[in-house]
């Protein structure tokens, strides 16, 4: 049974930093895509950042050139290093993977739809 857990969440000042990560575990994952996702209160969730098995990346221009998304494949973790916060950025964060994700050079799917499973999320709070 594949399970992804979320550690890293919680309460920070605006312009602080916070890393949060994700670790895979129940299957072999080889070729994979895993995403962060966000969901602030009343609003849809929101894809953050995305990363594959070959390294290719996907930010959403709201959080590019503060949020780096990076992996070690031989821990199945993937990791969220967040920056420059703000308070807009306060949403319970879920980590995703899609495990069968096998393009070599696309970036990885920024679609919800993509990934079959999920995190159950962690906390981020940025106060003004």
């Amino acid at each position: 049974q594949v399970r992804l857990i979320e550690s890293g969440g919680g309460l920070v000042q605006a312009g602080g930093s916070l890393r949060l990560s994700c670790a895979a575990s129940g299957g072999t994952f080889s070729r994979y895509a895993m995403g962060w996702f966000r969901q602030a209160p009343g609003k849809e969730r929101e894809v953050v950042a995305a990363i594959s098995w070959s390294v290719t990346t996907y930010y959403a221009d709201s959080v590019k050139g503060r949020f780096t998304i990076s992996r070690d494949g031989a821990k199945n973790t993937v990791y969220l290093q967040m920056n420059s916060l703000k308070p807009e950025d306060t949403a319970v964060y879920y980590c995703a993977l899609d495990p069968t994700y096998y393009s070599r050079s696309r970036p990885p799917p920024s679609s919800m739809d993509e990934y079959d499973y999920w995190g159950q999320g962690t906390q981020v709070t940025v106060s003004s």
